[in-house]
């Protein structure tokens, strides 16, 4: 495996991981996640290389080895579409020269871009997402933003506590994580309807963190929906996830 920079639309550097050789799958992580968290360490790349595909996995701005600007002209609306867009141009991919697989925070990046019509992969694989996490970002931006501001009086009771400790463990710097939450926005499920391209909706059978998945794959056009074990966080370490990936791109 190896590791690069890239300079993103606005000048911020950002880090991207490549394992095997192939035609081309860019690996979208979660949120206060990063590549390695979500598709190294459980071995979802090392899956894909050995297929015969090449694993391109982006650190969003904020997460993993990437920079996190904490000036508020850094985080402008749909930011992480822009970032990815701006990955796709370093690479020089064109139109159906890639795939494009996220998971979670990764999955709704993923499906805004192509609902915009920003990015058109061959195949879409999206895990860890339903509905109501596109429609209605703003009530689970809210949970991560609590988590945030009351990052040091949240206890061991609280609901939240399982999410800060996460964001501890991961080295997350608060103040730009709260304005990445800032600059995303809800879709518009109208714009669905530009998801064309075969898609995976892939999701823990215990995972309703972002609404039903199920809802989600018959809301788009040309998907198929995948049930995996586990709920939502620790859906993305079975190898099943990594399977059901691989298994989906290989099909002609």
């Amino acid at each position: 495996m190896k590791t690069e920079t890239f300079t993103s639309f606005d000048g911020t550097e950002l880090a991207l991981h490549r394992m095997g050789e192939g035609p081309p799958v860019i690996l979208l992580h979660g949120l206060f996640s990063n590549a390695d968290m979500n598709w190294i360490k459980w071995g979802h790349a090392e899956r894909l290389a050995e297929a015969g595909f090449e694993a391109v996995m982006l650190d969003f701005r904020v997460h993993g080895r990437s920079a996190s600007p904490t000036d508020p002209a850094s985080y402008p609306a749909g930011v992480l579409v822009r970032d990815t867009a701006a990955l796709v141009d370093y690479l020089g991919l064109g139109e159906g020269e890639f795939d494009l697989v996220g998971f979670s925070l990764g999955a709704r990046t993923s499906l805004h871009a192509v609902a915009t019509q920003v990015l058109t992969p061959r195949k879409l694989v999206v895990a860890g997402m339903g509905v109501s996490g596109l429609s209605e970002w703003q009530k689970r931006a809210a949970f991560f933003k609590r988590v945030i501001d009351e990052f040091d009086t949240i206890t061991r009771d609280d609901p939240a506590y399982y999410s800060r400790q996460f964001l501890k463990s991961q080295g997350v710097n608060r103040t730009a994580a709260r304005l990445l939450l800032d600059a995303m926005g809800d879709l518009d499920l109208a714009s669905l309807a530009n998801v064309t391209m075969p898609t995976l909706v892939a999701c823990g059978v215990d995972d309703q963190d972002n609404g039903s998945a199920t809802d989600l794959a018959e809301t788009l056009p040309n998907a198929t929906y995948q049930e995996i074990p586990g709920a939502h966080l620790d859906s993305a370490t079975k190898p099943e996830l990594g399977a059901a990936i691989v298994e989906f791109l290989s099909v002609p």
